[in-house]
Formats: structure tokens, sequence, C-alpha cells
């Protein structure tokens, strides 16, 4: 392997804009790409782009009817009547809407392609990670499954392994639904419970399906959950599911949307504790998976103060030159955030937390600690399955 790390960008990608009221705001990938560079991550690692996915690499995943009316909602948003999941609340259509959903979906498989190759050891696409799309269906805010595609396309290239491991506040579905029956791939989603946040669905006796019995883990965990209680929850499972699994390519999802600022979800994460796990992803690449790391974003709402710094850090891991905690923003930056938002940035590029601590699994459990109950119920519905204790 070459050793370089690449970061795929295409300015298209700044498109995918459901329009001014909602939530995913694009602003959020500028400023992310704009405190890469303005850190000099982009000098560290190969900056590159990719063709976007085209009919038949879709197919991978999304079925063709389902291609054919995005495309036509893409042609005429005003025709888009909620089917396929399209002209909703949650994915408004939009002029362009395949072109750019095509074109992030394009940059995930090739990093995947690029990392299979040995091109690079790890690949960053955080325009990606679009998690909740289905086969035939936009659900989420995410028109085409980039993380499902990527996966799909390391099979179709000849990988008998590949882990995901999904660490958004949502519950990682499209991805789990996609390879529900493939025990070629292993899914591990940690996210808030279905009980109180969409898609109210990744309980932990959801474990995979016929002939695929214990390739999908779910962790489920408690609204409130904190930095230390999920990276003991993190560390509880996904090492010795990998260690188990032994991965040829490891593919991580990071949404910022586990973070305490975030609108739309019910964690207290900071983003020091994010960083700690975009750390522990790259070290379970490593000890894993020969170093091949495919690293998607995802969620992510509070676009200005979390999600360009969260993203930046993860840049930088990859990269192999991991920013300090407690680095000054460079000022050019918060120049342009104060010219694209007329907002105030952040100042440093840790919420004050770090290091973050934890109690370790292997020392025991609390039978009374919800966060505990929920770690021991996925252990227990899923580690017997791969043979490994509960």
């Amino acid at each position: 392997m070459s050793g370089r790390a690449q970061l795929m960008w295409d300015e298209t990608v700044t498109g995918y804009d459901f329009g001014p009221r909602h939530p995913m705001d694009p602003v959020r990938l500028t400023l992310t790409r704009g405190l890469i560079s303005a850190y000099g991550v982009d000098r560290q690692l190969k900056v590159t782009g990719a063709k976007p996915a085209g009919d038949s690499t879709l197919r991978l995943v999304h079925r063709q009817d389902y291609v054919d009316a995005v495309k036509a909602v893409s042609a005429d948003p005003a025709s888009a009547d909620g089917s396929y999941g399209l002209g909703t609340e949650d994915d408004p259509a939009f002029a362009g809407m395949h072109e750019v959903s095509a074109a992030i979906a394009g940059l995930s498989v090739g990093a995947a392609e690029a990392v299979w190759r040995g091109e690079a050891e790890h690949a960053v696409n955080f325009s990606g990670g679009l998690h909740h799309a289905m086969p035939g269906a936009a659900s989420g805010f995410c028109v085409y499954n980039d993380a499902a595609l990527a996966i799909a396309r390391l099979l179709e290239l000849g990988a008998e392994r590949v882990a995901y491991v999904d660490t958004d506040v949502h519950h990682g579905d499209g991805v789990e639904a996609a390879f529900w029956e493939d025990p070629r791939v292993l899914t591990v989603s940690l996210h808030e419970h279905p009980r109180t946040l969409f898609p109210h669905t990744g309980w932990p006796e959801e474990t995979g399906g016929p002939g695929a019995e214990g390739s999908s883990v779910n962790l489920p965990l408690p609204a409130g959950t904190g930095d230390a209680g999920w990276l003991r929850a993190f560390h509880a499972v996904v090492p010795e599911l990998l260690a188990e699994f032994r991965p040829q390519v490891l593919v991580t999802q990071h949404g910022a949307d586990t973070h305490f600022e975030d609108p739309l979800a019910h964690f207290a994460i900071s983003l020091d504790a994010q960083r700690a796990v975009q750390l522990a992803c790259h070290g379970l690449a490593h000890d894993h998976a020969d170093g091949r790391w495919v690293a998607l974003g995802g969620g992510g709402y509070a676009v200005v103060d979390v999600v360009p710094r969260a993203w930046t850090h993860l840049a930088a891991v990859a990269a192999g030159q991991p920013i300090p905690p407690e680095s000054m923003i460079p000022e050019e930056w918060k120049q342009l955030v104060y010219a694209r938002t007329r907002q105030p940035g952040p100042m440093r590029m840790t919420d004050g937390r770090w290091p973050v601590s934890y109690r370790d699994w292997q020392g025991g459990y609390d039978p009374a600690d919800r966060l505990d109950q929920a770690v021991l119920a996925t252990r227990k519905a899923a580690f017997p399955q791969r043979g490994l204790l509960p």
C-alpha cells in the first residue's frame, strides 16, 4: 500500500440542498472543506474527485425504478408527490437531485476502490454517510445510500469480509437493510434508542436475516448518553466483534449529530469524545483490516459549531496528523464562517473535555445502570451468534 490518505472532494456536493428551511444545510460541507484547508490538512493527504455513480453502480443497492424516479423529480421537482419518499418534508425534491446524489455516491465508491486497490490506506468522504436511503426509497435526508454502495462495490471487487461501524445518533437502517442477508458484511450501529428517535429501528434483537445471523449488531443507547457512557459502549462491543470478524476493509460512518448541541437528537456527546472514537476506528482498521479504512460523514445539524470541527478532526486522523484539541481555530476560517452565515465561529478544536475517560467493560458492569443494561442486551443478542461470550 502507498500509505497515503485520500480526501474525496468535489464542489458539486455543496448542491445537495433541500432548501433554506431544511436542517441539512450544505454550508456545513463548505465550512468543513474550508477548515480542513485552514489547518493545512489538505496538504497532508491527496485531495481527489471521482466520477459520479452511474446506473450500473447505483443498481448494486438501489432498484432501477427508484433511480428513474429520482431522475424524474430531479428534472422536474414540481412533479414529486411523495412516491418513493421523494417530495416529502424530510426529502424535498430539488433540481439536480439525481446528479448531486450520484456525485456523493461516486466519491464514496471511489474511496472504497482506492483503498481496496492499495492506492491509499485511508480515504475520507465527509459529504457521504447518507445511511438511511433504502433500495427503493429516499429516507431521512438521504437519496442514494453511498455507504451501502461503497460496501457493495468492495464485494464486487472481491472483498469477502467488510465491516461497517455506524456512530451516527440515528440507526444505520439503510445499510443494515442492504446487507441483512449477507454474511460477508458485518454492520454495527450505535445510536439513540428507537423509542425516542427516528427511524425507530435498531433494537438489539435485530441481528441479521436467514444465513446471516449475527451479521447485524445494534446498540441502542438511552437519550442523554454522555461521553463516558458512549465510549464505554463503543469499546464494550466494537473491538471484540472486529477481532472475531477479521474484516478486509473497515467502513465507518461518523455522523456529528451525537453532539450535545445538535438540534435533532438527545445525546450529550462532546467533540472530544467524537475525536476519541475517530482515533479508535483508525486504530481498529490497523489492528484488524490491514489499515484499510473508508471513513464517511453523516448527520450533523449544528452546522457551524460542530460539524466542521468534527470532520476536520476526522480528515486529520486519517492523514496521520491529528489536530491537538487545544488548537486555536485559524482566523481565516472564522472570517469564512461570518461571511457565509453571519455567525461567530468556535474558538478551539475542543469542547474542553479532552482527554475523555471511561470505565472499561472488562472491569464489570452495573445491572442497575441503564447504559450497562443496553450494552448487555446487545451482547446477549448478537455475541453468541458470532461465537462470542455475552
